[in-house]
């Protein structure tokens, strides 16, 4: 990945996210450096919501925030009813979700593993060989 930001400005967004997710009363706050096993992203932040309103409550604060300071989201995931909503800021994405998806994608448990994550990588399927289907007729 072409760093999009000076390590200056990474942190600032960082700052900004946590205390949009501090004022949103988040709980369990976890940010994950994934520079080293991605091209996509440097920085992955997690919270809990207590509930599906809340956690879309984040994400509007997250989204506001982060247009207010000049950090324009690349994109929102998760719909109005979504226990898991995630704000794609480029170089951080920020994952809001209920405690039970937490547990259940366990992203801490994934981008913490090299090897789970070379098992989700697509595979290129062989390239089919020119021809009529059936020969026979």
């Amino acid at each position: 990945m072409t760093n999009t930001m000076t390590d200056e400005r990474l942190q600032e967004c960082l700052t900004l996210v946590e205390n949009a997710l501090d004022d949103m009363k988040a709980k369990n706050i976890t940010i994950m450096d994934v520079a080293a096993l991605t091209d996509v992203m440097e920085r992955i932040v997690i919270a809990d919501g207590t509930s599906k309103r809340h956690v879309r409550a984040m994400a509007d604060s997250v989204g506001a925030e982060a247009k207010q300071a000049g950090f324009m989201p690349l994109g929102r995931e998760g719909g109005i009813d979504s226990d898991w909503t995630l704000i794609d800021l480029g170089a951080v994405v920020v994952h809001m979700m209920t405690p039970q998806a937490r547990e259940f994608y366990d992203l801490e448990g994934l981008w913490s593993s090299p090897e789970q994550l070379a098992e989700l990588v697509a595979v290129p399927r062989e390239k089919k060989t020119a021809g009529r289907r059936n020969k026979n007729k």
